[in-house]
């Protein structure tokens, strides 16, 4: 399962009201080959449900992850960070056994 902070739950919102989304529109996490630790994330916006993926809801977002993705992201949390160190979403994937130093790929 795939969560998300309060943080990014307020920052999804705000995004999402921002390009005139409608409220029930969902966010799209997948993972994809490349990177430089391999594999890396992917999240955008999307209102259409394929009928191989996941759905899960977390404080009020839906949230479509495709079945390959969901064995990477088991247990993830998306989070959002406007720190000196980075502005942006990041994920906090238990899954993960080494980084990169941007934190945009993984490997497990």
């Amino acid at each position: 399962m795939v969560t998300v902070s309060e943080i990014a739950k307020n920052k999804i919102v705000e995004l999402r009201q921002k390009d005139g989304l409608a409220e029930n529109t969902a966010i799209r996490v997948a993972v994809e080959g490349g990177g430089c630790s391999g594999l890396m994330y992917d999240l955008q916006f999307d209102a259409t449900q394929q009928p191989t993926d996941h759905l899960v809801e977390d404080k009020g977002i839906k949230i479509l992850v495709d079945r390959k993705s969901l064995l990477y992201l088991a247990g993830t949390e998306l989070d959002f960070s406007d720190g000196l160190n980075g502005k942006g979403f990041q994920f906090k994937n238990p899954n993960a056994t080494r980084t990169c130093g941007c934190g945009e790929s993984f490997a497990v």
